[in-house]
């Protein structure tokens, strides 16, 4: 068993990981922590998350300089889910101890000079474990996650949005020059548990926001080795996502080749599921399943994709990671 400790639990993917971990035959979960100065410090982790009453009855205990002492100790394993610069500033620290980090947010996702100063605001405090992270994205780096100590899981968006792009890329199907384009529909609970106006559950209706700005639309780009046009949406429920692309074809392209293109991507991966109908945010919720189906006119097609952001967009994708990690089984803890 792999003594598995989750810091900034406290939070909704937080709380989906405890869960995941309690349940993981080869885990052990060992600690829980939030930042020494939360308001959650101290309490008792099923307090906050009722439905685990019973399963997880941990303490959410502070990361001060015992408990990082403690953590550094005690932990095979960290899951990370924390604020960026948090992460960035926590994971070097672990890693020197030979804990191996699995982070949530975003800070160790892309590897370019000026990315985290434009799309996150900060100078980055660790730019030598860039290079050195492995991008979580399971179904399509297992050999890079296998051997690093650092493992970035992706964004929610871009985990939807690659899934769905990357076996047409893999296959050169995509038109030459071409702009992909990702509209693309999230639940409230991406923006977290804190209090906001923008993201109140009853002041939401459905509303486009980050128009040219978001930072997933360069995490897209980067791994998909070509530029996309990234537009999201905030939707009045509570999680999933569900991405509509848009693609244009290579001239010729068949619809045997896309869907020869999709099965060989995803045969013997099962946790991405060929839909042969238009997938839906109900059909993935509280699963870690990424459906995807489409459909083609001419040179023109349009896939969809629909994930829970919360367990496949975050917390089910780092538990893969883990599976892959360790030789684990691809469902273990998850299916």
């Amino acid at each position: 068993m792999l003594n598995t400790v989750i810091v900034g639990a406290s939070g909704y993917a937080g709380a989906e990981l405890a869960a995941l971990v309690q349940n993981h035959p080869d885990l052990q979960l060992t600690g829980l922590y939030v930042s020494a100065g939360s308001q959650d410090a101290g309490k008792i982790f099923s307090t906050l998350h009722p439905q685990y009453a019973g399963v997880v009855d941990l303490p959410l205990l502070p990361l001060d300089e015992e408990g990082m002492s403690r953590l550094q100790i005690d932990a095979d394993i960290v899951l990370l889910a924390t604020a960026h610069e948090v992460s960035a500033g926590l994971a070097p620290q672990l890693l020197a101890k030979g804990v191996t980090v699995f982070d949530l947010s975003g800070a160790f996702r892309v590897q370019q000079d000026g990315f985290y100063e434009q799309f996150y605001g900060f100078s980055h405090a660790a730019p030598e474990w860039l290079d050195q992270a492995a991008y979580g994205l399971a179904e399509w780096n297992a050999e890079a996650i296998a051997k690093a100590q650092l493992i970035a899981v992706p964004g929610c968006y871009p985990t939807a949005s690659l899934s769905a792009l990357k076996p047409l890329m893999a296959a050169g199907l995509i038109a030459d020059g071409s702009l992909p384009i990702i509209n693309a529909v999230s639940g409230v609970s991406g923006a977290g548990r804190k209090a906001s106006l923008t993201t109140s559950f009853c002041e939401v209706s459905l509303n486009a926001y980050g128009t040219f700005t978001h930072r997933h639309q360069p995490e897209i780009s980067h791994h998909l080795g070509c530029q996309v046009l990234f537009q999201p949406h905030l939707g009045n429920f509570v999680r999933g996502i569900l991405a509509t692309l848009y693609v244009e074809l290579k001239e010729g392209v068949t619809p045997e080749q896309v869907t020869a293109a999709y099965q060989q991507a995803y045969a013997g991966k099962p946790l991405v599921r060929l839909a042969k109908t238009t997938p839906s945010i109900r059909g993935v919720a509280g699963t870690p399943y990424c459906d995807i189906a489409w459909q083609q006119q001419g040179k023109m097609l349009v896939v969809f994709s629909a994930i829970d952001n919360l367990l496949k967009g975050a917390a089910s994708q780092a538990i893969q990671c883990i599976n892959i990690k360790y030789g684990f089984a691809a469902g273990a803890g998850l299916l």
